[in-house]
């Protein structure tokens, strides 16, 4: 009997022993199939995201060994254009070569690019002096990737890589205004009347759209000829918005560092800093007067009366020459009355008093209305030094007819509905 106890002990034991060795050899085995199968499935796993390339390419082409402690490298979060690689943008502009430089100015080289699917482009690459060329890249992609406008050049995308900043931009095939009236175009000029104020217009409607048809605004600060491009019907687009500052709508001027182009700037602008849309709109003024005329707006080669081309036109219209001031490279001279229209418009933008200078969307139908100088005619004749209030005191009568013509007594809303209408943006 006690045998046979003890035999039943040691059964026990030796099943509990048996039961637990068929376990770990089970866990065992199924670790193993576990293990076989991870490593069979390995390769159809998805690959790292699109974002974690990105950020490897841009560390690879930047040739920059990353530092676990540094920031992540910046991304697009603003729903727009296109996120380009430095490669890409390398490879587009034959490794930034001089031979593709088509513009220069202080923020940066322009380039001409073919990207991999044929599309022509510009791409700006700004200086790296890490202070206001970065801002200016900042400025740039906020205000103007959201822009779409047929007389503003549309900004594609950018790129952002290790020290670099660039914007790609849509490629504009027929050179800039400043080279068709200043370049060596021979004796006659291909800028015809029409063609002209087509420029004229086209621009202002570009600009209206800046001032009047964004919130907040944007000022362009740099109108001048080299910053129109033209297409090859002659259709202007205003570019270069590296110097482009946003306005809140709470604000009707921003102070800041003094920057634009000697004879373009705004005279309030250049002696105290103090900057809004009105800037633009005597850049504007000078804009017209060096397309009517073909001169510079400061050019100490001429005689001394002749050096600042605000002051001889003026002084041209006050002696009733206005037909001296026309570019003599144009191939016929324009109608009279179309001429004298387009010089008030001038005059107005040019204003010493910003306040009395015409917004945008008033110059555009100012340059549309056709019977607009039948009584404005008197006024070309003052002179030089003739003001809005002066005339209206001395020629009560006239100036009573005049203000009826242009829409005086329009309210600020209208102003900037009539620009809109002529200024919606392009797909």
């Amino acid at each position: 009997m006690l045998v046979h106890d003890a035999n039943g002990e040691l059964s026990k034991t030796t099943s509990m022993f048996g039961l637990r060795l068929w376990v770990v050899i089970g866990i065992f085995a199924g670790a193993i199939i576990v293990l076989i199968l991870f490593l069979l499935a390995s390769p159809l796993l998805p690959p790292p995201s699109g974002e974690a390339l990105r950020h490897r390419r841009r560390a690879h082409a930047s040739g920059v060994e990353g530092d676990p402690g540094d920031p992540m490298p910046e991304v697009s979060h603003l729903g727009w254009g296109r996120w380009y690689t430095l490669r890409e943008l390398e490879a587009a502009t034959n490794g930034l070569s001089d031979g593709n430089v088509i513009g220069e100015g202080g923020y940066g080289i322009v380039y001409s690019g073919v990207l991999a699917d044929h599309t022509l482009v510009a791409v700006k690459n700004l200086l790296n002096n890490r202070g206001q060329a970065e801002k200016e890249f900042k400025v740039e992609v906020a205000a103007i990737g959201r822009v779409r406008h047929k007389n503003l050049v549309r900004l594609l995308g950018y790129c952002v890589e290790g020290a670099y900043r660039m914007l790609v931009y849509e490629y504009v095939d027929n050179g800039n205004l400043d080279q068709w009236l200043h370049g060596n175009v021979g004796d006659v000029s291909p800028l015809t009347w029409d063609i002209r104020m087509n420029i004229i217009l086209g621009t202002a409607k570009g600009l209206a759209y800046l001032h009047e048809g964004l919130e907040p605004k944007v000022i362009h600060r740099d109108i001048k000829t080299s910053n129109i491009l033209l297409d090859r019907q002659w259709n202007p687009k205003v570019s270069d918005f590296g110097l482009a500052k946003l306005l809140c709508s709470e604000s009707s001027h921003v102070t800041t560092q003094v920057m634009g182009t000697f004879g373009y700037v705004a005279p309030e602008y250049a002696s105290t800093g103090m900057l809004n849309e009105k800037s633009d709109v005597y850049s504007f003024g000078i804009l017209i007067m060096e397309i009517i005329s073909g001169r510079i707006p400061v050019d100490y080669s001429r005689p001394q009366g002749e050096v600042n081309l605000v002051d001889w036109l003026k002084t041209m219209v006050g002696n009733r020459k206005s037909e001296e001031v026309v570019d003599p490279k144009l191939p016929e001279l324009p109608a009279s009355k179309a001429l004298k229209r387009v010089l008030l418009v001038a005059l107005r933008c040019v204003d010493p008093t910003a306040s009395k200078r015409p917004k945008m969307g008033r110059v555009i139908h100012m340059l549309e209305a056709d019977d607009l100088l039948v009584r404005d005619e008197i006024r070309i004749g003052r002179g030089p030094s003739h003001s809005q209030r002066d005339f209206k005191e001395e020629n009560p009568g006239v100036s009573k007819a005049g203000d009826k013509q242009f829409g005086e007594n329009a309210s600020n809303t209208s102003e900037v509905d009539g620009s809109r209408r002529h200024d919606q943006p392009t797909s």
